[in-house]
């Protein structure tokens, strides 16, 4: 007798309760059930379930062999599909969630570019700035640039991106530039409201933390609202580098407090399971990895960003 087949047949019948139950579920007659969890407990000479005509329970043995089954089983399922998902072309309808600005910039490019080599895959993609639940709202994957508050997620890497404090040129040649975090009080700070510091800027210089609570002239739950503010010459902003990098670049932006560093902020593909990952899901995470593990050009002023390494 398959002894794998029989610790198949042993997990269902504990989840289910019932010989009868397992049957039906497995498509089997109960004495085939019977006969595999005796074969169970001749080969491991103990007993599994203690049977009654009215109930049946685990003993200590079998709730300690269902524990140790029960990953295992998970284990060759995932690896079965894994094999099988190795053949099948990804295809199907994708829901991907990812911050508007970043979404907008980079994010369309790299889809154009996944439909071009995956045309069987259709995605819907859904810009938002708030932390959308995955499970609750149906979303395949997600692309987070932020600490992760649920661990119960699979998370992969994708690349740190560094807060950079600039202004426009024109607002600094009426206000002048801050010399030092304490200095950002005196200024028109423009702040994004779904920051997980709320409305206080976290430097660092020298092994010293300097935490400076702004007052902020205008506060936007769009990264890209703020730029475009700034652009304007209304107030400074600490923004990532991939929404301020190219304004920095070409001189519409200057940076400030370059020799105070922030800590970078993380970006994540999310997705809700590590086991039974689809061909698309997995296709479009590695796509992601590839896309946005690449080094980008240095900001003036800045080291580039770290990346992970590949």
């Amino acid at each position: 007798m398959d002894t794998h087949t029989a610790m198949q047949t042993y997990a269902k019948v504990v989840e289910l309760g019932s010989f009868a139950a397992a049957a039906d579920k497995m498509g089997q007659a109960r004495s085939v059930v019977t006969r595999q969890i005796a074969y169970l407990e001749q080969k491991y000479g103990v007993r599994l379930l203690n049977r009654t005509t009215r109930k049946l329970s685990m003993t200590d043995a079998g709730r300690a062999f269902y524990e140790r089954v029960r990953p295992i089983l998970a284990e060759v399922a995932d690896l079965e599909l894994s094999l099988q998902a190795e053949g099948q072309r990804p295809s199907g309808r994708l829901r991907v969630s990812a911050p508007v600005s970043f979404g907008i910039l980079h994010l369309g490019p790299a889809i154009a570019e996944y439909l071009q080599r995956y045309p069987d895959v259709v995605i819907d993609l859904d810009l938002n700035d708030r932390v959308v639940d995955l499970v609750e709202d149906g979303f395949d994957v997600a692309v987070r640039i932020s600490p992760l508050l649920d661990s119960s997620l699979v998370a992969r890497p994708l690349a740190p991106q560094q807060l950079l404090v600039c202004a426009a040129p024109s607002y600094l040649a009426r206000h002048g530039a801050p010399r030092t975090p304490e200095d950002l009080k005196q200024h028109r700070c423009l702040h994004y409201a779904y920051a997980s510091t709320g409305n206080e800027w976290h430097f660092e210089k020298d092994g010293v933390t300097h935490l400076v609570r702004v007052n902020a002239a205008l506060r936007a739950n769009n990264g890209d609202v703020l730029r475009t503010a700034s652009l304007a010459g209304h107030g400074i902003i600490l923004q990532p580098e991939f929404l301020v990098g190219e304004d920095i670049r070409a001189g519409r932006l200057v940076t400030l407090l370059a020799d105070y560093a922030h800590t970078p902020i993380s970006m994540y593909a999310i997705y809700p399971h590590r086991r039974f990952l689809s061909p698309k899901v997995r296709s479009f995470v590695e796509h992601l990895e590839d896309r946005f593990g690449a080094p980008s050009p240095a900001v003036p002023g800045r080291r580039a960003s770290p990346r992970r390494s590949r």
